[in-house]
């Protein structure tokens, strides 16, 4: 069967969309319900109560930190930051990723090819939605931050595509 181009452009619309609509329209399919916080169930350096992080989280970054949603692409505009400085998780102040280490993947999510510092972030496995990849979290607060996927640019060929919600940006 030969797929043409703009069946191939409907097949990618229809993953994207499966994609976007996210963990509650899997959990209504599967029953696989969404948990708040850290998936592993590792306790972090930082411990709040889900009423505490819903107070200090805005109801986007809470969707992605805690319940590890995933913001839309080319919504959030740390992907197109391209001044100097440092990406902190917006749920604990860690500092995350360095602008120096800040690439144009092309996703619509901002991209790193290597965290700011080795212990800033943490990977699980996640198994969600019908494959298999690595979720980055936060080391201090376990909040999700998105996924690392091994397409990304010399020298580490590593691509942490990361939701912009779940960072603040601070200017050198």
């Amino acid at each position: 069967m030969t797929l043409h181009r703009r069946q191939f452009i409907a097949l990618l619309g229809s993953v994207a969309a499966i994609g976007v609509a996210g963990r509650g329209a899997y959990a209504a399919w599967f029953g696989d319900a969404p948990k708040s916080g850290p998936k592993s169930g590792k306790e972090f350096p930082l411990h709040m109560s889900e009423a505490e992080w819903k107070n200090k989280l805005s109801p986007q970054a809470y969707k992605v930190l805690r319940d590890h949603g995933t913001e839309r692409a080319f919504t959030s505009p740390l992907n197109d930051e391209h001044r100097a400085g440092t990406f902190y998780c917006a749920g604990c102040e860690n500092k995350l990723f360095s602008s120096e280490q800040k690439f144009d993947s092309g996703t619509g999510w901002p991209s790193f090819w290597a965290p700011a510092d080795a212990g800033a972030v943490g990977t699980t496995v996640d198994a969600s939605h019908g494959m298999s990849r690595t979720e980055v979290h936060c080391a201090d607060c376990g909040g999700h931050l998105g996924h690392v996927f091994e397409d990304g640019p010399k020298p580490t060929g590593l691509r942490y595509c990361m939701n912009g919600v779940a960072m603040e940006f601070k200017p050198e």
